[in-house]
């Protein structure tokens, strides 16, 4: 390449190894020495927080958000009902429990960060304690939607209870859950401005993922605040009732697919306790229910049976934070290779290609990309044209792969990087995919 001299501007990707021959992977592209300017740190800060904003509106459309579309679709129905006051109080609470619960995740995240920790975005996923219980909230409020959870306003139709006193604590635990669920991958632009919200001051991170919260609130708070949108949704009745219990049933298939994520990070093991744990839930449902209906001693021993129910779930998330990650599967089957460091690096002095792969079962966007974009017809043309896939599994922490992502300014998964043969530039692919983008990324036409 061309030669260093002082003062000249680095780009690119720094390799570094210590003495456990072990890699860290920093991206430069900056000039030596040099300090910003306050305008271009204020420019770069007012960059970030719009490509925050970006990235949270756009994120509304990822695949992460479907496990909790169905909550959006039941709040927005709620508003058809509402005045005007109260339809603004709905927007307003949901959005407040969007930007606290963002506060709340950046806060811990950067605490982890300055303590030495790899955290990066979606790190909570990747505690098996608290995939149990997102899988067990989920499955709590599809047994709300289909009217055997009683959780507030005796035996309130879903109208009085929007329009009621608990619709904007019901809209905060909405915006809430939403952050919580739709938290594990990130957008276009979300992945950058996250990343440098990480390098940049606190105060200026936490601008960052407040912005990541306005843009995905926005959407469902715009109706709410502008009276025209609102009118715009038909007239309360039966429907909403209705459309209230059918929306369960995308929240069980989304506890069913985290347990599916617990048995890659806890086992067999883990998967009997989040099982269990949704037996206590259903047990506790039901003594609930009898308590609602009961009168006198009834009502105390309905309730003390959910109590006890409520008890062994504690019990059994214990159980399952402790349970051991299983052995990682080898993924030969799929014509791939395990993600390393130090076998990258070695492909990369032979001058092959190599398509690495950054994914998490956690990850929805990444489930959907290996279906409809790295399927066998490309896993077959990486063969054919000697291309090797690694795959680095972020399901649970590996700093490897944190500091992998660090390298290409990335805070999560999804990540694509495809290196050409003969030591060429690596190339970032797009994190939705298509057959038609991983092929022109390898140089193989789709035919």
């Amino acid at each position: 390449g061309p030669a260093f001299h002082a003062g000249a501007p680095l780009a690119g990707v720094l390799a570094l190894r210590d003495s456990g021959d072990s890699e860290t992977f920093l991206r430069l592209d900056a000039k030596p020495g040099a300090v910003p300017a306050a305008a271009d740190q204020d420019a770069g800060v007012v960059r970030l927080l719009g490509l925050a904003f970006l990235g949270g509106l756009i994120l509304n459309l990822m695949p992460c958000v479907f496990p909790v579309l169905a909550i959006k679709v039941a709040g927005l129905a709620g508003l058809a009902g509402a005045r005007r006051g109260r339809a603004a109080l709905y927007g307003a609470s949901y959005a407040a429990g969007v930007l606290v619960t963002f506060a709340a995740l950046g806060l811990l995240l950067l605490a982890l960060r300055a303590g030495g920790g790899g955290a990066g975005w979606g790190f909570q996923f990747q505690s098996p304690a608290f995939v149990a219980a997102i899988a067990w909230l989920l499955f709590a409020v599809g047994l709300n939607f289909s009217g055997l959870l009683p959780i507030g306003g005796r035996g309130a139709g879903v109208g009085q209870a929007l329009a009621g006193r608990e619709g904007p604590v019901g809209s905060f635990f909405t915006g809430l859950l939403a952050v919580l669920v739709a938290s594990p991958c990130t957008a276009p632009f979300m992945g950058a401005a996250i990343a440098g919200a990480l390098a940049a001051s606190p105060a200026a991170a936490m601008g960052v993922f407040l912005a990541l919260g306005l843009g995905l609130a926005a959407p469902y708070a715009l109706p709410a605040l502008i009276p025209g949108l609102a009118r715009l949704l038909p007239r309360p009745g039966r429907w909403m009732e209705v459309l209230r219990q059918a929306l369960a049933f995308p929240m069980y298939g989304a506890s069913a697919w985290l347990i599916w994520v617990l048995s890659a990070q806890a086992g067999p093991r883990g998967v009997l306790g989040a099982l269990a744990g949704l037996v206590l839930l259903g047990f506790a449902a039901w003594a609930l229910g009898l308590a609602r209906d009961a009168r006198g001693r009834g009502q105390w021993v309905g309730r003390a049976a959910a109590a006890a129910a409520g008890l062994g779930v504690l019990g059994v998330l214990s159980a399952v934070a402790a349970s051991p990650a299983p052995v990682a599967a080898a993924r030969a089957e799929a014509g791939a290779e395990a993600f390393s460091a130090e076998k990258l690096a070695a492909l990369r002095a032979e001058g092959r290609p190599v398509l690495v792969n950054l994914t998490a079962a956690w990850c929805i966007t990444c489930q959907v990309n290996e279906q409809v974009a790295l399927t066998p017809r490309v896993r077959a043309a990486f063969m054919r044209y000697g291309i090797t896939y690694m795959i680095g599994d972020w399901t649970r922490q590996d700093r490897a792969i944190g500091a992998f992502l660090l390298g290409f300014g990335r805070a999560g998964v999804p990540l694509y990087v495809f290196y050409p043969a003969r030591g060429a530039a690596p190339v970032v692919l797009p994190q939705i995919l298509t057959e038609a983008t991983v092929l022109d990324a390898i140089g193989v036409p789709a035919t």
